[in-house]
This record gives C-alpha cells, structure tokens and sequence, in this order.
C-alpha cells in the first residue's frame, strides 16, 4: 500500500487512526475541506490548517479547465501553486461531469463535455484523469474516474454504470501504476440498492486499491436510505484500507457514518453555509441574519480556538451579514469548519476511550436528521 494506514482503536465498527503520507499524517476520522478551484472559499491556507484540516480536496473538472493540467505542470503542481504543503486529495471529476448531464455525451472510452464556462469540449478518460490528477496536480490522493448516477435511477441502468466504472477502475488502475509517493482509491457505486453495492466492492477488490470511497450518495436519496446502503457496503470493503465517504455532508450524517466504520470525509457544506450567514453548533446551524442576534453579546462558540468562533459577537457577525460584508463570509466560513474540526477530534476521541454510542447518542436527539 502506498500510504500505510493504522488503526489505532476501535468502538463497535468504529475505526480512529492515522493515515501516513510524505506530506503529512492525515488523522481518522478526518473531514476534508474542498478547495474546489485550488482554494477553500473565502480562506486563507494557514486559516484552515489553524482549524486543524490535515488535507484538504481539490477537484478535477474545475482544475482541468482554470488554470489547466499544462499550467499547472508547469507551475510546480498544486501544492506549490496554492502554498498548501500538506496532503491533497483529487476527487475525479465524475461527480460534476454527472451533475452537467446536459452538456456531456458518455461512452466506454470516457467522457465528452462541454466547459460550463466558455462551451469548450473536453475529453476525459481513466487515462487522462490519472495523468491529471497524479502528475499535473500532484495529489497525495487520486481517485479513480466513476460514473454516478442519479440514486433513483432504474436499476438495469445502475447496474451497467457500476460495471463501467469497475471497467474504469482497472484502467486507471494501470494508468496509475505503483507509485510510491501517491495513492489511488477505488469508488463504490451501485445506488441504493444492496447487492449492486456488493458487486461493486468486489469487482474492485479484485482489481485492488489503497483505500476505497462509497460514492453516489448524499445525491437525493435521504439520510436513512444513506445508512441503510453504509451498514450493508461497509462490511465489505477491507478493514486494513481507508474507506471514505464522498461529499458527506451535515454533522449528523458524519456521525452516523463514523459509527459504521468510515474514516474519511468531505463536503461544501460549512464554507457554503458560511458564505449565507450560517454558523454550525451542536444544536445545527443558526442563522445570524435573524433578529433575534441584532443585539446579543455572546461568540458563536467560546470553546473553539478558532479566533472567529470566540472573538466576535454574535450581534456585530449579524451586522455584518445583514450588510453583505466579505468579512461575515471570511468569520462564518471560518468558524463552520473550526466547527467541523473539532467535530471529527472529539469523534477520534470518543471511539479511543469506547464512549462513541454516547456521542452519536447526543448527536441524533440535538440535531435529529429530516
């Protein structure tokens, strides 16, 4: 394996350990900001690694069309372009060639889409994205390229899309190689539906990966139809490699998922919260354009490090957002993912000392999922 990862303790199916890269050890469970076009919105590099983000997620559609994988190259990769030395991971583009269905055509070979920013065609195989991702990029972490469909798409179509993406998997596979210094991860397709998800998980435990992602979720399907596919998929996906959820999601969902046996994770959600007045509490998210902060004192919360979540009042952040002040969408980003951190540490905590169920517990009666 190109990263070794070690399980440091377990509660239940529960796993906290560490992820070892050249750049850096990524901590489990983790919660990986996006910095979708190579930056995290609204923040500055040394801002979120002051959160405690160990790795951060860059994404290849929006790379591959600004600045461009020769521009790129060129520059030194992304690491050096955007002044982060820690590790990165690509996800593939997939999900976003998926989410533009109306400007792409898909075929074995790979996909052909239209730039949603000027109508360019581009085309993107399992060969391309390696080489985008590995080597334009530089990424700790490739994923490999996947079709996702829509979570309530007819079942013979899933099924042919999982096997495609297996297809898929093997050539990015050998495109990829054996790197020392990088890792690639295989995704698991198959809808909502059980035994689709099992086939998937084997035909690329057959190909064989250096962790393994659960995609095609948090796409519509609802929060328990998302656990009920998590608590039939992860048993299994090898308990020696990182499994990671993509684009999950609210704290909730983070917490159910960790108590079934995930390691990784990432989602817009607190930078994109923050940049519309949100902020993130155990209680969930509160609004601070309402009213009701005009005049209250209080941080958002005092027992955060973050200087946004302590140093601020409530009232001058709902001053802020009620004026469309940049600086309301810096703290509340900020803040979003100071909270988001400290999630994922008191979560590592937990499973280290057995009390988890507790945890969770207290999570799903103080923001019970819709």
């Amino acid at each position: 394996m190109s990263h070794p990862f070690e399980i440091l303790a377990q509660d239940g199916a529960a796993r906290t350990g560490r992820l070892v890269t050249p750049r850096g050890v990524i901590r489990t469970p983790a919660f990986m900001p996006v910095g979708t076009a190579g930056t995290v919105k609204a923040l500055s590099v040394e801002q979120v690694r002051a959160t405690g983000a160990d790795i951060i997620l860059g994404n290849t559609y929006h790379l591959m069309l600004r600045p461009g994988p020769e521009r790129l190259t060129r520059l030194g990769g992304l690491h050096r372009f955007m002044g982060w030395p820690h590790p990165i991971l690509t996800d593939s583009g997939g999900f976003q060639v998926w989410s533009l269905s109306g400007l792409r055509r898909l075929t074995e070979e790979g996909v052909t889409f239209r730039s949603h920013w000027d109508g360019s065609s581009h085309v993107l195989t399992p060969e391309r994205a390696m080489d985008i991702q590995a080597d334009a990029i530089g990424a700790d972490i490739v994923m490999q390229l996947d079709e996702c469909p829509a979570w309530d798409a007819p079942r013979e179509a899933v099924a042919e899309s999982l096997r495609l993406s297996a297809r898929w998997g093997q050539r990015c596979r050998a495109r990829f190689g054996q790197r020392e210094r990088q890792a690639l991860f295989g995704i698991v397709q198959g809808g909502i539906h059980a035994d689709l998800r099992l086939e998937s998980a084997q035909r690329l435990l057959e190909i064989g990966f250096d962790g393994y992602a659960v995609g095609g979720l948090a796409v519509g399907e609802g929060h328990h139809r998302m656990l009920d596919v998590l608590s039939s998929t992860v048993p299994h996906l090898p308990a020696e490699r990182p499994r990671y959820l993509m684009g999950v999601g609210k704290p909730i969902d983070i917490v159910e998922a960790v108590v079934r046996g995930i390691d990784m994770f990432d989602c817009v959600l607190p930078t994109r919260a923050g940049r519309h007045g949100q902020a993130w509490t155990d209680d969930g998210p509160i609004t601070l354009k309402a009213s009701r902060f005009a005049e209250d004192e209080s941080p958002l919360d005092a027992s955060l490090e973050c200087p946004a979540s302590r140093g601020y009042s409530r009232a001058y952040l709902h001053h802020l957002v009620r004026n469309h002040e940049i600086l309301g969408q810096v703290l509340l980003s900020w803040h979003n993912l100071a909270y988001f951190q400290s999630l994922m540490a008191r979560l590592r905590d937990a499973i280290a000392a057995g009390t988890l169920e507790g945890l969770a517990a207290e999570f799903r009666r103080r923001q019970p999922a819709g």
